[in-house]
């Protein structure tokens, strides 16, 4: 079985009728290359950590090129089709040949899915009938609040009332997995109460609550901090609290990121199956892991449990693949072992992470580790608890084994 993705383009701001007032893209500058895994070693800098992660692309393909490069990516891949995702830099709403895109893809006669949306291109509601009769099963909808003034206002959606009618007859027929930033004051408290009872009513498969992101240490890492001037944001303990507590009073599926998935107990659900962690190796020798501030301390019980003597390092910053070099330059260096391991995504490039790890003059070796080592909220939303578990186990395996191959 095989899962073909269509990518239409498009920019952030540009190609989904403006950035709502929220939006993690707003302000972002022309930043000088981050360095990556996918960088050459002699070389910082790549696509992917200068173009890609502000994802500055061209605006939105026109429908022969992404016909042809449909073709292509059909003609190169072995098994049967059995998933079609639509995405791009843009919102697939707004594109301007959406009718006619889905037509074409729904002529395939397999299930597709919007791997996002905001609706805010949907001023028609008849568009919702027209997805479902050429084969959409699945959408990822950001409602933001079920209040129509609330999305004009804060999300400049033109027809909220539109967006919000194709939303209710998604919810009818198909998958939908609402999304939300939760911005203190604006759409949490009854708001959010009241957006939640709405899509319980109308049978939403889940809802994601995203914490509002204001700080650099929260992952604005594109020189657009704050996005919003003086405007208060909720602790990790108070968002992952407040997610717990709705996801107790909904019969809906309701996550949140940074923290967590409370129906699955991830990140890190393996820390409640004893007979799982007694599977994973033992940690045999030392090395420094540095990670994000919410993961560092499941990684540092999990290692402990396995044997570990070494020091998980926190750095500031709190999801660990948006790390950058500033946050290696502020760790303390002599809590490190002679082999240093960061995570597999993070936004350093390799010959640069080792210069600053070995600023005080001891030569460490820096390995980059997996590139997940549980399944954050979004990526779980659509997961069984067996799932997430065996990602956790693969991720984790894979840590443990690196530390026992490199480290002292």
């Amino acid at each position: 079985m095989s899962h073909l993705t269509v990518d239409l383009g498009g920019r952030p701001g540009l190609d989904c009728r403006g950035f709502c007032s929220y939006c993690y893209f707003k302000h972002v500058r022309e930043t000088t290359a981050f360095g990556c895994r996918h960088c050459l070693p002699f070389k910082k800098g790549c696509d992917y950590c200068t173009r890609g992660v502000r994802e500055g692309y061209e605006g939105f393909k026109d429908l022969r090129t992404v016909a042809e490069e449909t073709l292509a990516n059909l003609q190169m891949m072995s098994g049967d089709l059995d998933r079609v995702t639509i995405s791009g830099g843009g919102d697939p709403s707004c594109y301007p040949e959406f009718y006619d895109l889905i037509e074409l893809l729904g002529s395939m006669e397999v299930p597709l899915h919007i791997g996002y949306t905001s609706g805010k291109g949907f001023d028609d509601p008849g568009v919702a009938d027209h997805l479902i009769d050429n084969g959409l099963s699945e959408v990822s909808y950001t409602i933001f609040a079920a209040d129509p003034g609330l999305r004009r206002d804060w999300m400049h959606d033109p027809t909220p009332e539109a967006s919000l009618a194709v939303l209710d007859r998604f919810c009818e027929e198909i998958d939908v997995y609402a999304a939300a930033v939760i911005i203190p004051g604006v759409n949490d408290g009854d708001v959010l109460e009241q957006t939640c009872a709405w899509l319980d009513e109308r049978g939403a498969k889940g809802l994601i609550l995203m914490r509002f992101a204001n700080r650099t240490e929260q992952g604005l890492i594109l020189g657009n901090a704050p996005i919003l001037e003086g405007q208060r944001i909720h602790t990790v303990d108070e968002f992952q609290n407040l997610v717990t507590d709705l996801n107790e009073r909904f019969s809906m599926k309701i996550s949140g990121t940074p923290l967590g998935d409370p129906s699955i107990g991830s990140p890190f659900a393996i820390l409640h199956e004893p007979d799982l962690l007694r599977k994973l190796p033992r940690v045999q020798r030392r090395a420094t892991v540095i990670t994000g501030s919410v993961a560092a301390p499941y990684i540092q019980r999990i290692l402990s449990i396995r044997g570990s003597t070494s020091r998980v390092v926190a750095v500031r910053k709190e999801i660990a693949c948006l790390i950058t070099a500033d946050d290696l330059a502020g760790v303390d260096l002599s809590k490190l072992e002679d082999v240093v391991i960061i995570p597999g995504r993070a936004f350093v490039h390799d010959a640069e992470a080792k210069e600053i790890l070995s600023a005080d003059g001891v030569d460490r070796d820096v390995l980059r580790g997996p590139d997940m080592l549980t399944a954050d909220a979004e990526t779980s939303m659509g997961m069984t608890r067996n799932e997430v578990l065996d990602k956790e186990m693969e991720g984790i395996a894979a840590l443990i084994n690196t530390i026992n191959r490199y480290g002292r």
